[in-house]
């Protein structure tokens, strides 16, 4: 019993005197980053998992803003889509695709493929530190999404992916566009634009 009362009384006195000085919790920003990428400077531990209803908090500030980066060329027309069907690629890093969801599901696209990818750019990867040792990262794990648009304009399209998945940072990913020739809807033989409606 008195035992039992010693370790009581010691624990509540240890852990009150953490808590009032280094904290017993990391802040929130390096909880939604990972405490891989703060304790051991490593981005990929979990490669293959990847919580995609997750809900990530994008107020985390950006390297660079994105005024500074990207020069604003205001528009007085109105955008419209030029009718052809066309398929838009996007790599971006895995953090970014609830913002980059979201910011689709607002301008009219109604429908997209999404695939865990893994991938590096001109860069080769990063060379990250795992517990001191150098690792030469080659693969990285990204997502890639595909869409399909006729009467979602193009240009909006990618403007509106820059502005969700933009951070600054190397790996903020890519954006492919290419010309669909034809669409075909499986259950009732609608083609082109009908299709994809």
């Amino acid at each position: 019993m008195a035992v039992a009362a010693w370790v009581g009384i010691t624990m509540t006195i240890v852990f009150n005197i953490i808590k009032a000085t280094v904290g017993l919790r990391v802040s929130s920003e390096e909880e939604i980053a990972g405490l891989d990428i703060e304790e051991h400077g490593l981005v990929s531990s979990y490669a293959d998992f990847m919580p995609m209803t997750a809900q990530f908090n994008s107020s985390v500030s950006s390297a660079v803003p994105v005024s500074d980066a990207i020069p604003v060329k205001i528009e007085n027309d109105i955008e419209v889509a030029d009718g052809k069907v066309r398929q838009v690629v996007i790599v971006m890093n895995q953090n970014k695709f609830d913002t980059f969801k979201d910011a689709m599901e607002n301008i009219g696209v109604t429908g997209m493929t999404v695939i865990n990818a893994q991938g590096c750019g001109m860069q080769k990867g990063n060379v990250e530190f795992y517990r001191g040792v150098e690792l030469e990262m080659q693969l990285l794990p990204k997502v890639k999404v595909e869409i399909v648009i006729a009467q979602v304009p193009l240009d909006l399209v990618i403007k509106t992916a820059k502005k969700a998945l933009y951070t600054g940072k190397i790996g903020d990913g890519k954006i492919f566009v290419y010309n669909v020739e034809k669409v075909v809807k499986i259950r009732i033989g609608e083609e082109g634009v009908d299709a994809i409606k």
